[in-house]
């Protein structure tokens, strides 16, 4: 028999200790920096790194080289790439040039793929004094089963690159893609509705997933937030940093972090498929898939998205 029934006990746990538990602790990451087709139609002006550095935020960014490449704005791109390095609230990490799955490519295939990723983004670390340190894989595919996983996690190692994991994401690329949607077709009224969706949900998993920390550690661990360079989260991150305040968490870098025990555990889950560490952690697999069910029901737009997008 299952050795707990996650959803009813998180629910519990997070209304017994609501007044317990005390200071949470939360990094920020952000995946495919830049967005150069959204500042593109910003005068390259990107609002959420506004958003970063007017907060003081502490977030590690993971840079996409390829989209330096997407429009005819070369040059205004690498402009906007060297805002986001040179910000003092900014860790450096690479998310490769092309964005492919591992699990679909041959490991020196990828490896070319991850060196020619960060072209650009070491020489600004360079100029800025900072460390390209981080790498997050596309899709957070791993690979396919754990031989390609430690391959690729040695042949990373070997280039003094740290996997970063994640222990807490709300699907924004979906929302993200109904909101612009809407917005696009001048529907405000329901890209508002698609944005404040996006914000419940979103505390929704913070609530949920600091809830199985405390299930499987006692604890509120500290957590990995990701999140994208969009124009949903440009709206909306700073209402989401408003609520995470008043419930008591205390946001700081990765690299502080990572120094938790918690992020010290082996890897258990071998297929390619982007799940959170929190279950990647998890012994069996009936575990993981119970938890995994407890997660907030995006269905009804994610069923949205695949209508609007097959247009």
């Amino acid at each position: 028999m299952k050795r707990y029934c996650f959803l009813l006990t998180a629910i519990l746990v997070i209304l017994v200790n609501s007044n317990v538990c005390g200071q949470k602790t939360l990094a920020i990451t952000i995946d495919d920096i830049p967005n150069t087709r959204l500042c593109s139609e910003n005068s390259f002006h990107s609002k959420l790194l506004s958003i970063i550095d007017e907060n003081k935020l502490p977030v590690t960014i993971f840079i996409n080289e390829g989209l330096l490449y997407k429009n005819q704005n070369v040059e205004e791109n690498f402009s906007l790439l060297n805002q986001w390095v040179k910000s003092e609230n900014v860790t450096l990490g690479n998310h490769t040039f092309s964005h492919p799955w591992y699990s679909q490519s041959s490991i020196d295939t990828f490896m070319l793929d991850v060196i020619k990723g960060e072209t650009i983004s070491r020489e600004l670390a360079q100029l800025y004094d900072k460390e390209l340190k981080y790498f997050r894989f596309p899709f957070n595919d791993l690979g396919k089963d754990s031989i390609q996983q430690m391959e690729v996690k040695t042949r990373l190692a070997s280039l003094n690159y740290t996997i970063s994991p994640f222990t807490i994401e709300s699907s924004d690329w979906m929302f993200n893609f109904l909101y612009e949607y809407y917005l696009k077709k001048e529907n405000f009224e329901e890209a508002t509705k698609i944005g404040e969706a996006y914000y419940e949900i979103t505390l929704e998993a913070f609530s949920y997933f600091d809830s199985l920390s405390i299930v499987q550690y006692g604890r509120n661990i500290p957590q990995i937030y990701l999140c994208h360079d969009n124009a949903i989260n440009a709206d909306y991150l700073n209402q989401i940093l408003e609520e995470l305040q008043q419930r008591n968490y205390e946001l700081v870098s990765l690299d502080e972090v990572m120094k938790d025990d918690v992020y010290h555990q082996e890897n258990t889950y071998y297929k390619k498929w982007g799940i959170s560490w929190i279950y990647r952690w998890m012994e069996y697999k009936e575990e993981r898939k119970s938890a995994m069910m407890g997660e907030p029901d995006i269905m009804e737009y994610y069923r949205l998205y695949e209508k609007l997008s097959q247009e």
